[in-house]
C-alpha cells in the first residue's frame, strides 16, 4: 500500500501544479487578448499589436504575435492563418505538459492494487497451509480482508487522478477553443480592414 500512496502523492503534486498553471493561463491569455491585442486590431495599430505581442510573454500573444507579423510583411490570409496555427501547435504542448501522467498514475495505481491483492492472497494461502485446521477459517478470512484492502486503496487512489485528468483536459481544451477564438476574431477583424488580404 505504501507504492500506492507515493503514486497518489504525485499524482494530487502534478493534478494542483497542473490546475493552478491552467487557471493562470485562462485568465492571463483572456486578458491580453481581449485588453491588448484586440483594441489595437481595431485600432489598425498592427505594428503596437507586436510589440505588445512579444512583450506579453503569454500564449495566445504569441500565437497572435505570428499572425501579426505575417500580417506587416503584406502576406495573404492563408499564410497568416498557417502561421497562427504554427504558433498554437508551438504552445500546445506548455498546456498540455504533465496531465497524461494523471492516467498512468491511475492505471499504475489500479494495478499496484490487483498486485498487492495477489501477493497478499499468496501469503495468506501459504500461511493457512502449515496453520492448525482449527484455525484455518479464520486465518484464511483475515488474510483475504487485507489482500482486498490493498485493491480497495489502489481504486481509491485511481478514481480521484481519473477526476482530476478530466477536469485539466477539460481546462486544456477551453483555452485551445479560445485560441481558435480569437484567430477568428483576429482573421475577421483584418479582412475587414484589409480588402487586399483576399488570399493570392
Amino acid at each position: 500500500m505504501y507504492p500506492i500512496g507515493i503514486v497518489l502523492m504525485i499524482g494530487l503534486a502534478i493534478a494542483l501544479e497542473r490546475y493552478i498553471y491552467l487557471s493562470r493561463a485562462k485568465g492571463a491569455n483572456r486578458m491580453a487578448f481581449d485588453r491588448g491585442i484586440l483594441p489595437l486590431l481595431q485600432k489598425k495599430e498592427y505594428k503596437s499589436a507586436l510589440k505588445y505581442s512579444n512583450q506579453s510573454g503569454t500564449a495566445i500573444a504569441a500565437v497572435m504575435g505570428a499572425g501579426v507579423s505575417r500580417l506587416l510583411n503584406q502576406q495573404s490570409r492563408e499564410d497568416i492563418e498557417y502561421a497562427m496555427e504554427e504558433g498554437l501547435m508551438e504552445t500546445l504542448p506548455r498546456l498540455e505538459k504533465r496531465t497524461q501522467y494523471l492516467a498512468t498514475l491511475a492505471n499504475i495505481s489500479t494495478l499496484l492494487g490487483l498486485l498487492g491483492t495477489i501477493i497478499g492472497l499468496i501469503a495468506a494461502f501459504t500461511a493457512v497451509a502449515n496453520a492448525d485446521p482449527a484455525e484455518k477459517a479464520n486465518l484464511l478470512s483475515q488474510s483475504i480482508s487485507v489482500a482486498m484492502n490493498t485493491t480497495a486503496f489502489g481504486l481509491m487512489s485511481a478514481i480521484p487522478l481519473l477526476l482530476f485528468h478530466a477536469v485539466l483536459q477539460t481546462k486544456t481544451n477551453e483555452i485551445v477553443d479560445s485560441f481558435e477564438m480569437a484567430g477568428i476574431k483576429f482573421l475577421n477583424i483584418i479582412s475587414e480592414q484589409n480588402t487586399d488580404l483576399q488570399t493570392k
